[in-house]
């Protein structure tokens, strides 16, 4: 059993937490990212956590710090390498209920997979 493949066994028996973070950012290990783009987007978003208040505080999607990570590092061509990454998965869990219905979702609503994807980049950053 491959890496990839313990971690989505760990998704679909809840042991990771709620998976749709979780796949979104397996997903995104698909996408392009120059590392001096994306480190300075990671401050950028930093700076906004702190300037929020707690920066040992749960973030949301809807976070104004994951929001604005998100469209910095936003491009269409991302985007694409986001949606086919997350396809994917729905075919590669398919055999993984939770996985399979959570990677479905993801796949309805990409944009909501990429502040989820930008989501678990800045919770890595903060060490969460």
């Amino acid at each position: 059993m491959s890496r990839l493949d313990e971690v989505l066994a760990q998704v679909d028996d809840g042991s990771l937490g709620d998976p749709l973070p979780v796949l979104a950012y397996v997903a995104g290990q698909a996408v392009t990212i120059g590392e001096d783009e994306l480190n300075a987007a990671l401050r950028r978003a930093l700076l906004l956590v702190a300037a929020g208040g707690d920066v040992r505080r749960e973030l949301g999607v809807d976070d104004r710090a994951v929001k604005s990570l998100a469209a910095d590092l936003f491009t269409e061509e991302r985007r694409e390498q986001l949606a086919r990454s997350v396809d994917a998965l729905v075919a590669r869990v398919r055999d993984l209920p939770v996985a399979r219905e959570a990677a479905l979702f993801l796949a309805a609503d990409i944009p909501l997979a990429w502040r989820l994807f930008s989501l678990a980049l800045l919770a890595e950053e903060l060490g969460e």
